[in-house]
């Protein structure tokens, strides 16, 4: 018997039960779309995770936080470190910033604000991506480049309640009214001498304006004044980075010896599928790092465990339909005996037998699981439309945009039709051993 007609004859005989064929399709739809439909859920969430992480992080940022000594401990980066780094394979480019430990205070007229204040190597940082939204990049030592948010929380020194507006920023109408570029600030530190606070004043120029952070709820503040302009801060201080003593500490007898330590140390990588290279080389050389590599590995992982979970309760509801998938075939054995007879008697081998019922059993799998993945797309829809509805509704919170609570990626379509398709041979594999063992003059008695 030639295959194709073998698959006429299982046709013929699945219209002959129709009802009975159906709700088997029908429960094996249900099996394949709850498999899928509960996994998406795993598939969903990790994707929306993993979004926001890489929405909050630069993908291609390496923190570099310290080298590791012989003694077993670690050691911050310092200048002799960054010719190191900046050979390392892919490496775009190697940024090093000096905090000043204490906040400053920013003034201009009537206007103030406290920042965090660092000196930095701005060819490097322009390798890596800063620009300025205005001005230029500082030329002199007194000329200081400002984060792009800096402006808007310049405000007035005058007791007002409601400063700030929900984002942070000050109100505009509380705000320095004119362009900050080519404008002198007043910088104060502080420091405590005798048991008293002591401020210095030290004016400085802003010359340029960094760009609009890409993420919206991101803020730049930051102030970027010269190595020589620390170095004043320092001497005033007496201490390293302009730290402000409290009444117990003492000033350090040598604070240069921290001149060569830089605060942060970040490596950019030409592409995020360099990272991982460039992290294996760090940690060759005994460099301490944190990437968003790191984190991705331990989310992946633990969403991988919760997604084989998923999958495997899922695939208790496919076991479940293949019970009637075992019952339809045996069911076929027994009201086929004269056919199976018949075949037999006139020289049909039990192979090409046994391959009819397999091929039926399939058909019935199949069937179900072509239904079950459109099924389980429109339920996956579905869910990420209503549940946003139902959880503003029932609780009156908005979810962020973007959020996916389902997620079908072709693989699990792929995954659900291997576990199926085994599934539904294995139903099918003993009723169609029971039809090769049906003895020929039983069958044509109908005796079996």
């Amino acid at each position: 018997m030639k295959l194709r007609d073998q698959f006429r004859f299982v046709q013929q005989n699945m219209k002959k039960n129709k009802t009975r064929v159906f709700m088997t399709i029908l429960a094996t739809a249900m099996g394949c779309a709850f498999l899928i439909v509960l996994a998406s859920v795993g598939f969903g969430l990790q994707k929306s995770v993993v979004k926001e992480m890489m929405e909050q992080r630069v993908v291609t940022q390496i923190d570099v936080h310290g080298k590791e000594v012989k003694e077993g401990g670690f050691r911050p980066i310092n200048k002799k470190d960054i010719p190191t780094l900046e050979k390392i394979k892919d490496v775009k480019a190697v940024t090093r910033r000096i905090r000043l430990e204490q906040e400053s205070n920013y003034k201009i007229g009537n206007y103030q604000g406290g920042q965090e204040t660092f000196v930095t190597n701005f060819p490097a940082e322009i390798k890596a991506g800063f620009e300025l939204s205005a001005g230029r990049l500082p030329k002199a030592d007194n000329e200081v480049v400002v984060g792009y948010d800096f402006p808007l929380n310049i405000g007035t020194t005058d007791e007002v309640d409601d400063l700030y507006d929900n984002k942070g920023h000050v109100k505009k109408k509380y705000r320095y009214p004119e362009t900050l570029i080519g404008k002198n600030l007043e910088m104060t530190v502080k420091q405590l001498k005798k048991g008293k606070i002591v401020e210095k004043k030290i004016n400085v120029t802003v010359v340029g304006i960094g760009k609009k952070p890409t993420r919206e709820w991101m803020q730049d503040n930051s102030v970027f004044i010269s190595e020589k302009t620390l170095k004043e801060i320092e001497r005033f201080t007496g201490t390293p980075r302009g730290a402000m003593l409290s009444a117990d500490e003492k000033l350090l007898e040598n604070p240069d010896s921290y001149e060569d330590i830089y605060d942060e140390v970040k490596i950019y990588a030409n592409t995020m599928e360099a990272v991982q290279g460039i992290v294996d080389q760090l940690k060759e050389n005994k460099f301490e790092n944190y990437s968003i590599v790191n984190e991705l590995k331990q989310v992946n992982t633990m969403f991988t465990i919760a997604k084989a979970g998923l999958i495997f309760i899922g695939t208790i509801a496919i076991l479940i339909a293949s019970i009637g998938i075992y019952n339809t075939m045996t069911m076929a054995v027994t009201e086929r005996a004269p056919d199976i007879g018949i075949m037999k008697a006139i020289g049909a081998h039990p192979k090409t037998i046994k391959r009819i019922f397999l091929l039926e059993s399939s058909y019935i799998g199949l069937i179900g699981v072509v239904i079950g993945t459109v099924v389980s797309y429109g339920i996956s829809y579905a869910v990420n439309f209503v549940i946003p509805l139902i959880i503003k509704q029932a609780f009156g919170e908005e979810l962020p945009a973007g959020i996916t609570f389902s997620d079908i990626p072709f693989i699990l379509p792929v995954i659900c039709f291997v576990i199926c398709y085994f599934v539904t041979i294995l139903s099918g594999y003993r009723p169609a051993q029971r039809a090769v063992r049906v003895d020929v003059l039983k069958a044509m008695r109908r005796e079996v």
